[in-house]
């Protein structure tokens, strides 16, 4: 049988979508959860918000300031891991109790490979702020400045990791791939 494969559907009495329709919704194609992500800065495929991601962007942002304002360092280190419900429970983003109910419910494909990232993010962090602490203690502002810019670069590749999976882009971030982001 030749012909292309819409008819070879049809010819096995399966309904095709020859074209886009121009009624058509594109939330009617989601899932009945998803429909209230619609309209939200919540992702409708993974249910993460990026938001979250403010929590990781503002240690970076008092990280690049310590080598020309030391002083900054004692924000750094008020800094602490939070998980995904505490942060939007203490945010003022708008859909929070919808994104908190999201995140329980994300597909696990988008949530594992997120949960992983963001631990290690944490650790990276956690390990990181107590080795600037040192180089700060020690007077070393070679070692302080080479410490910041690692520790902040690679906390940086790490929320565009967790980024690209709130968006749905888990193929292209395996953990190979964040080893090697990170090398």
């Amino acid at each position: 049988m030749t012909g292309s494969p819409a008819n070879a559907d049809a010819s096995r009495g399966l309904e095709t979508d020859t074209g886009p329709a121009d009624d058509m919704d594109p939330a009617d194609d989601l899932p009945a959860e998803a429909l209230e992500l619609a309209g939200t800065n919540i992702n409708v495929q993974t249910y993460l918000a990026t938001d979250y991601l403010n929590h990781f962007n503002e240690i970076v942002m008092f990280l690049e300031m310590i080598p020309d304002m030391p002083d900054m360092f004692e924000e750094a280190k008020a800094w602490a891991p939070k998980d995904y419900a505490d942060h939007f429970r203490d945010s003022s983003f708008k859909d929070k109790a919808l994104a908190i109910r999201a995140y329980d419910a994300a597909p696990p494909r988008y949530r594992r490979m997120f949960d992983q990232t963001v631990a290690r993010m944490n650790e990276q962090l956690v390990t990181g702020l107590a080795r600037i602490d040192a180089a700060i203690a020690s007077g070393n502002d070679t070692e302080l400045a080479f410490l910041v810019q690692q520790v902040s670069r690679s906390t940086q590749r790490l929320i565009d990791v967790c980024s690209s999976i709130i968006h749905g882009n888990v193929r292209t971030m395996s953990q190979t791939q964040i080893d090697e982001a990170l090398a």
